[in-house]
């Protein structure tokens, strides 16, 4: 799941047209999208999103592109964090190129010079986005995840899409001129909705993939008061069937103190049916605090241990918690308390 601050719109320009543009689509989650139709949407939030832990390459990444709304004026920003493993770095690129240009079918988002597209004809798709070159190669077909969207009508709601297993082929380019392969799986999301997430609602969300070759996607979302006011996942099999997960619980335990003095809950028992496991980081130094959205959050690669239907499996993905809006002092542009 990914997050954006409505605050970011203080940097857009009012329009003399802005009566014309449309409004963005109400939210109505008895009208669930088609799993495969991937277009851009009228939101009044919305974004695209790859990730991957390729620990064979000793690297992970997290790429997306924002679009929020105000008032009917869209403003657009984009992030991308690569973490060499192997040199313990973390590396943050933000994009606020206001020339995007979005498609479907095939797909295309497009900021600036950072590109997810997809060939004509082609299932593949081509990430590129400053030191990321990749092809990306679906091994499942797109779903929705039940119950179709992610929160509540009180914090706001996302729809939730996924193609949950790519296998991704490319090199990436890091600091000091070492371009590396790259290889491994990956993750792509698409979501949007009427929420506000940072300031209107926070989660902890991970996209795992088991050895067992199915996709768990688990998360639980919080209000502005810190209070969990929904918990849910799904599991993608490995013929590419989404079915929830049901009575699930994701137990906090390990907590990590970045130094932004933010705290991020990195260690995990999660527990549903038949399905145990016990997640944590790999690297506890990933906290993002990106300025062209105002939002704090930890990403990064994780892993675990546990067993379904009684039998051993591990889990290797990315995690994502989010810890709030960035103060004025750490650049950030909006305060919900009015400052």
């Amino acid at each position: 799941m990914r997050l954006l601050s409505g605050g970011v719109v203080a940097l857009v320009s009012v329009s003399l047209f802005t009566s014309c543009l449309p409004r963005p689509q109400a939210f109505d989650p008895a009208r669930l999208p088609d799993p495969a139709d991937l277009s851009s949407r009228n939101a009044a939030t919305e974004w695209y999103y790859v990730s991957g832990y390729l620990p064979e390459s000793g690297l992970a990444f997290h790429w997306a592109q924002f679009k929020v709304n105000y008032r009917g004026i869209p403003y657009h920003a984009g992030h991308l964090a690569v973490a060499d493993l192997r040199a313990g770095k973390l590396n943050l690129y933000e994009n606020t190129s206001q020339s995007v240009r979005f498609g479907f079918p095939p797909l295309r988002v497009e900021q600036g010079a950072w590109r997810l597209v997809q060939g004509a004809g082609a299932r593949d798709y081509q990430l590129q986005a400053g030191p990321l070159n990749l092809t990306l190669t679906p091994q499942k077909g797109p779903v929705v995840h039940p119950p179709g969207y992610s929160g509540t009508p009180e914090v706001g709601r996302l729809y939730y899409q996924s193609l949950t297993r790519l296998d991704a082929r490319g090199t990436v380019a890091l600091p000091g001129g070492e371009t590396r392969e790259a290889r491994g799986l990956v993750w792509l999301d698409h979501q949007w909705g009427d929420q506000q997430p940072g300031a209107q609602a926070r989660w902890d969300w991970f996209g795992l993939h088991l050895s067992d070759g199915s996709d768990l996607m688990l998360y639980r979302v919080r209000d502005a008061q810190n209070r969990v006011v929904q918990v849910a996942a799904s599991r993608v099999d490995a013929q590419g069937v989404a079915r929830e997960v049901r009575d699930v619980t994701m137990t906090p335990g390990r907590v990590y103190r970045s130094p932004s003095g933010r705290e991020y809950v990195l260690g995990w028992q999660v527990q549903a049916g038949d399905l145990t496991l016990a997640l944590d980081a790999v690297r506890d130094e990933q906290e993002l605090l990106t300025k062209n959205t105002s939002v704090a959050y930890w990403e990064g690669p994780v892993r675990g241990t546990g067993t379904l239907a009684g039998q051993p499996v591990t889990a290797e993905g990315m995690g994502e918690f989010v810890g709030g809006i960035l103060t004025r002092e750490e650049g950030g542009r909006f305060f919900p308390s009015g400052r």
